[in-house]
């Protein structure tokens, strides 16, 4: 496995520990289906909640969350619409939203964790 893919992971981990610590309830993580992946989806306060987690090493390249273009935005949606469709009870009588957390910096287990809720 590569090494991106090794760090990537260990972000979604942290990320996952993050939102438990906070009151967060995970329901699924990397759920995928035809149309990509959502790396974790989540509950809490009776809200459904998508999380988009970035990992970097630097900003060399500008900010994690600047990865999430419009055209990621748009899939993101489309991802959560096709999660609630194959998970009808989880999703019943909650509000969605979009979450983005980034992780920056050469170790996932210590790197700066930034979470922004209602992310798009």
């Amino acid at each position: 496995m590569a090494a991106k893919d090794d760090f990537g992971r260990a972000g979604e981990e942290r990320a996952a520990r993050h939102l438990t610590a906070n009151g967060f309830r995970i329901l699924d993580r990397n759920w995928r289906c035809p149309q990509g992946e959502i790396d974790i989806v989540a509950e809490t306060a009776g809200t459904l909640v998508v999380v988009e987690v970035k990992s970097r090493t630097s900003e060399a390249f500008g900010h994690p969350f600047e990865a999430i273009d419009k055209r990621k935005a748009e899939r993101l949606w489309r991802l959560a619409m096709a999660w609630i469709a194959v998970h009808p009870e989880e999703a019943r009588r909650r509000s969605l939203r979009i979450d983005a957390i980034a992780l920056i910096g050469a170790d996932p287990r210590t790197a700066r964790l930034e979470h922004l809720e209602d992310a798009l």
